[in-house]
């Protein structure tokens, strides 16, 4: 009797000193950033000498100025003979590797260009080429490939 009395003690005591013990999650956890915006880079693709700027909007106007100069100066080692005048726009889209290797995926230019201007094309894929080393373009410390549409403003007079 006096073993069970004990033992119904204990029991009850162990029950009763349970909301005692505090188990506390560890709040040193570090939360995930999982939501991740594939539409946005850190840092844009460059050229070597826009590399030393360090606003986002500075780095992307040089790049961007840089590439349609490089571009710019190869059409303009051309002469073209057209039948009427021509004010046209042409998007080039490029692409630009986490190598910083870039390819010509598509040209979208109006039929008249295609008309007018068939060596177009084939003008502008020895131009890109010819563009100097790019470095990639960054998303979180790590070099990403990205797409880029270039305007062209096509302006010809007969």
């Amino acid at each position: 009797m006096c073993f069970r009395f004990f033992s119904f003690l204990i029991l009850t005591l162990f029950c009763i000193s349970c909301d005692k013990f505090t188990f506390k999650k560890n709040t040193n956890v570090q939360v995930l950033d999982t939501f991740v915006n594939f539409s946005s880079i850190d840092t844009y693709p460059s050229f070597k000498v826009c590399d030393s700027l360090i606003e986002k909007a500075q780095q992307e106007d040089c790049f961007r100025n840089t590439i349609h100069n490089k571009i710019g100066e190869e059409l303009l080692k051309h002469e073209f003979t057209i039948k009427d005048s021509i004010f046209e726009t042409v998007i080039v889209n490029l692409l630009i590797n986490s190598k910083g290797n870039i390819e010509l995926e598509t040209i979208e230019s109006s039929e008249i260009i295609k008309k007018e201007l068939p060596e177009l094309d084939s003008i502008l894929k020895v131009s890109i080429r010819q563009i100097p080393i790019i470095y990639p373009a960054i998303k979180r410390g790590i070099p990403v490939t990205t797409k880029y549409r270039l305007p062209i403003q096509i302006q010809l007079k007969e």
